[in-house]
């Protein structure tokens, strides 16, 4: 029986926001899977102050060894505290609290208060980590390493591995319509990883971005001394109109097949004119190719990349196809960017990963891996779907039939709605973490009350919980 684990800290003292002297006490946490109870430790200590915001969380593979159990169990424990709003994740930094025990955050990723024992995650940011084909990715390694060169294990090369590059231009041009050459295939830890380096290699001073869109990007790129312009989205996408009168801005970073948190799709005409506009300034569109693999109501439209190359950059990962823990990624970029780009001083994804997707992607079992994906996420939404009909007729669905979240908006009638802090706290209260689409503004005098629901990790029978506990929460008058 675990009880109380003490992370021994193997590193200098003076490092003193370092969490890894932190006591966690196990066994204070409602019975339950070791996953869960970790989870209620790290979050109490959290909330406590016991670790305060900037403390580094344990590397996983070290917090593992402490607790006898799995890398895996850790990983996943960090991803859900992230989704939560309690950490973030950067790139070369480790994964860091940013939650303060002092403040009320309900405009953050994630309720402030702690779910009930048996809580129910509907925040967006995670697929089904359950379904996560470990055999076939093992496989794939085991098949990548079998004949490696003892010389093979050192340090990856700077644009990635020539086999995985050749390998995904092919699959980005046959899947995505990409007109992607192996030279201009760089290999990397993600999407944001990927952009940040973009900003770093191109010394842009201003970068626009979708409003709303993902938070943890826009703070990387604030991160590197950018400037953040924020351009409203619609529900045909960006605001091309808004982007053609901003002066000084010539990168912009749009996810045009499903934008987060909106849900919509780019415009055909929007496509045109973003198109034009980076023609005319001799910008760089930067393509988030987020959710294109999962469009459940008809194909998804081509890459943005492939009508123009010269002035689009492609970025994609595995972080909702596969899992997040995984940290691979890739940036199809204009040749004048590429080297420029593999300049910039980031450590790059392992070799023996690198190799693993090849094998993966080659073998046809990514492939395979997708199209199961696709069909359990499309009877999973209707199956919820189907549930917010029966407990919340008076709430519509935002955006196209696609992803991994939809968003939920509230009648128009204002005395029939919470506003979106008061739901997300209340749904936490009831035990099911939710976001709202206002906590991923920019600009948050926005009105916008609408709801942001993932089920990419949802369990398919805690969806009519789910939904019931919901309906009754967002109905609760206000304290």
């Amino acid at each position: 029986m675990i009880g109380v684990v003490v992370l021994s800290n193997s590193v200098r003292k003076s490092q003193a926001n370092l969490a890894w002297d932190t006591l966690l006490d196990i066994d204070g946490q409602p019975t339950g899977p070791l996953y869960a109870r970790l989870a209620g430790a790290l979050r109490a200590a959290i909330r406590a102050g016991v670790l305060p915001a900037g403390s580094v969380l344990p590397p996983s593979r070290l917090l593992a060894a402490e607790m006898g159990c799995s890398r895996w169990t850790v990983t996943e424990v960090y991803q859900q505290l992230v989704a939560e709003g309690y950490a973030e994740a950067r790139v070369g930094s480790g994964t860091r609290v940013v939650w303060h025990a002092d403040a009320r955050r309900p405009d953050r990723a994630g309720p402030p208060e702690p779910a009930t024992p048996d809580g129910i995650d509907l925040a967006p940011g995670l697929p089904d980590l359950h379904a996560f084909p470990l055999d076939r990715w093992l496989a794939a390694l085991r098949g990548a390493s079998a004949t490696l060169p003892y010389h093979r294990f050192g340090h990856p090369e700077p644009g990635g591995e020539p086999r995985l590059r050749r390998i995904l231009a092919d699959y980005l041009a046959r899947v995505r319509g990409a007109a992607a050459h192996p030279d201009d295939v760089t290999v990397c830890a993600g999407v944001t990883d990927g952009i940040t380096r973009l900003c770093a290699a191109t010394g842009v001073r201003s970068v626009a971005v979708e409003d709303p869109g993902w938070t943890r990007l826009r703070e990387a790129i604030a991160a590197g001394g950018v400037r953040v312009v924020p351009v409203p989205v619609d529900e045909r996408g960006i605001r091309t109109d808004v982007l053609n009168a901003t002066p000084g801005v010539s990168m912009v970073v749009v996810s045009p097949a499903h934008q987060f948190p909106t849900g919509v799709v780019l415009a055909p005409d929007r496509r045109a004119h973003l198109l034009n506009w980076a023609r005319r300034v001799d910008g760089l569109i930067v393509e988030d190719d987020y959710d294109a693999e999962f469009r459940y109501d008809r194909r998804p439209l081509g890459t943005l990349q492939g009508a123009d190359p010269g002035h689009v950059a492609l970025a994609g990962s595995l972080s909702k196809t596969l899992s997040p823990a995984l940290g691979l990624g890739w940036l199809v970029t204009p040749q004048r960017w590429t080297g420029p780009v593999r300049a910039v001083p980031r450590g790059a994804p392992g070799v023996l990963d690198q190799l693993g997707l090849a094998e993966f992607l080659e073998s046809g079992g990514y492939d395979r891996h997708l199209r199961a994906a696709r069909k359990r996420y499309r009877a999973r939404r209707d199956a919820l779907l189907a549930a917010l009909a029966r407990h919340l007729p008076e709430y519509r669905i935002g955006g196209v039939a696609a992803g991994l979240h939809l968003v939920l908006m509230p009648p128009d009638d204002p005395a029939r709605r919470s506003r979106p802090a008061d739901a997300v706290r209340a749904a936490a209260e009831a035990g099911v973490h939710i976001a709202s689409v206002r906590q991923y503004r920019v600009d948050t005098g926005t009105p916008d009350a609408a709801l942001v629901l993932g089920y990419g990790n949802l369990a398919d029978n805690d969806v009519e919980r789910a939904v019931s506990r919901l309906a009754a929460a967002v109905r609760r008058p206000v304290r």
